[in-house]
């Protein structure tokens, strides 16, 4: 995941580690796009390898003209945020008891 994101030139990537906090996933990557298209482009790369290397299908929400895409795959949810989005929500501060294990500027 975090090299397909890493491949389409996602920036700020954070994967965070979440088991021992909440019980609806056990990790969340975050991701910045400096475009709506970028975001786009982020959310299907992401997908497609997801599926084609682990046969999993993740359900989409959201919308890259809003800022935020989300995709959910249960146990790794990907946020990809335009900047002003990922500022705004804050989601490392949220979330900060979770365990980073990789940050990629």
């Amino acid at each position: 995941m975090v090299n397909s994101l890493e491949d389409k030139k996602g920036e700020d990537i954070v994967l965070i580690d979440l088991k021992d906090i909440v019980s609806f996933t056990d990790y969340f990557v975050l991701c910045t796009g400096t475009s709506d298209r970028m975001l786009d482009a982020l959310a299907n790369s992401t997908i497609e390898s997801i599926n084609s290397d682990h046969k999993k299908k993740g359900k989409r929400q959201g919308i890259s003209s809003d800022g935020w895409v989300v995709i959910d795959y249960g146990d790794v949810v990907v946020h990809l945020f335009s900047p002003d989005q990922r500022e705004f929500y804050d989601l490392e501060e949220l979330w900060k008891d979770g365990k980073v294990l990789l940050r990629l500027q």
